[in-house]
């Protein structure tokens, strides 16, 4: 028997994704899921939508989850200390499941942005393919090790010594031709923790291959990226998404970020721009950003804005109202529909046992 409703029965929950009206209409005209990093809160996101045409959002517990790439089979993310490798063991069809099936264990050497690429871009050797990472930590370019945490590749030229200082906040990694082709970092200090006082002007993006600077004068670049022929980055710390005119190394704003942008990735004629709603401190504080949204009457979301290449309007969007405030990386998975990723513990990991055939 039902009893009567009690008056101080507690209200609903919050929703805590909002998406605009044509969100998943997008993701479909496009054919893609789209997958999210949140060190905040320690999980990747996965987003697509059901048969119905309904948003679906998988979550799954990663520690302090930034670095992420996926070609929408297989899958690597950064946590604290391990760099996870997941593939998907669903036959073909529109839906992922990514299940773990390796862990290198770096320790803590604060992986940023992650590609799949020739790691022997540095040597000329015969191509080697595999993870390149951003170990902001150690100031470098690095790859796994079958014997040490990581193995280094490549460092910025004003960066004197391989040691545990995080000294220019080298963060972002755009491939071009399947090699690393450009980084960005926060400055180019050589001492530790130096980029701290270069945040509003000291930003920098470099040319792998040479070490020299394309662009100087930015505010905490991040997610450089290559695309369609042009050098694409967030200049997070003025709330700008543009291009990087390779020529004259000057930066072109295409659209405005209301929100501290990182993480990047494009499908067809759209960027989608991940957000995050600036933390309260240092590293934050004194930032044109904030002067901008106040110009604007607004106040800084964490989620996700779809915007048109050539114009630059926000077309499409989704944010989170709670429990998620900071985003890392962002990554579209082309020809999906809905997806999910498999715990690292519990009875559903001991039964996904699938023969390499």
């Amino acid at each position: 028997m039902v009893g009567p409703k009690q008056d101080n029965a507690s209200p609903p929950p919050e929703r805590m994704l909002l998406a605009s009206q044509g969100f998943t209409g997008w993701l479909a005209a496009n054919d893609c899921a789209v997958a999210l990093t949140t060190y905040q809160a320690g999980r990747l996101f996965l987003l697509g939508r059901r048969p119905d045409g309904v948003l679906r959002a998988h979550e799954r517990r990663i520690d302090h989850c930034q670095g992420l790439w996926t070609d929408g089979q297989s899958m690597w993310a950064s946590s604290r200390a391990i760099l996870w490798r997941f593939e998907n063991d669903l036959p073909a069809g529109p839906d992922r499941r990514f299940v773990p099936r390796e862990g290198r264990v770096t320790g803590q050497i604060d992986i940023h942005d992650i590609a799949v690429g020739d790691r022997n871009f540095h040597t000329g050797e015969t191509p080697s393919i595999g993870p390149i990472f951003v170990t902001t930590g150690y100031n470098c370019l690095a790859t796994t090790s079958d014997h040490g945490s990581f193995r280094p590749l490549w460092r910025p030229p004003f960066v004197s010594a391989l040691v545990a200082e995080d000294r220019c906040h080298l963060n972002g990694l755009a491939m071009r031709n399947g090699r690393p082709g450009f980084v960005s970092a926060v400055s180019r200090s050589d001492v530790a923790d130096g980029w701290r006082e270069r945040r509003r002007d000291g930003g920098v993006i470099l040319d792998v291959a040479t070490g020299e600077a394309v662009a100087t004068g930015l505010s905490m670049p991040h997610s450089p990226r290559w695309h369609d022929g042009q050098l694409w980055v967030l200049n997070s710390g003025t709330g700008e998404f543009g291009r990087i005119d390779l020529a004259s190394g000057t930066f072109d704003p295409v659209a405005f970020c209301p929100g501290y942008a990182r993480g990047l990735a494009f499908v067809g004629g759209h960027a989608v721009i991940g957000l995050s709603r600036p933390r309260h401190n240092q590293t934050f504080e004194g930032l044109a950003l904030q002067e901008r949204l106040e110009a604007k009457d607004a106040v800084p979301r964490c989620g996700l804005i779809v915007v048109d290449l050539l114009s630059g309007r926000t077309v499409e969007w989704l944010r989170f109202e709670h429990t998620i405030d900071e985003l890392y990386d962002v990554a579209v998975l082309p020809g999906v529909a809905q997806a999910e990723a498999v715990g690292f513990q519990g009875p559903e990991i001991n039964q996904r046992v699938t023969p390499d055939s």
